[in-house]
């Protein structure tokens, strides 16, 4: 897998670590483009937001995935951001789980409050 450790805690809880783990990030800017037909080019603007979407890989163990799993049905968790190293609200998007491998995928988008 990886060698980074990642911690995720639900919004009332405590911090779960998760060793071993590879944490990928995808940041982008959030803009508009208005095209009119017949004229030249098309108008782009930068709505200055940005949107972070963070994949984590590992494995875990069924414990480890039922805890997960209440993390992703209850409200909005937090992640311990590994590169900017701070606290983010996020969205629990996406979980995938192979018991025979034990490897997970877990998706996050954060919320910009």
């Amino acid at each position: 897998m990886g060698d980074q450790v990642f911690f995720l805690r639900p919004a009332n809880g405590e911090w779960i670590q998760f060793s071993n783990c590879s944490v990928k990030v995808s940041i982008s800017r959030r803009l508009t483009r208005t095209i009119i037909h017949g004229g030249e080019g098309d108008d782009l603007v930068d709505e200055g937001s940005e949107s972070a979407v963070y994949t984590v890989n590992g494995s875990l163990d069924l414990d480890q995935y039922k805890e997960v799993l209440l993390i992703f049905r209850g409200g909005q968790p937090y992640i311990h951001e590994p590169y900017e190293e701070n606290e983010k609200k996020v969205v629990f998007s996406k979980f995938e789980f192979d018991g025979e491998s034990k490897e997970f995928t877990f998706e996050f988008i954060e919320d910009i409050v």
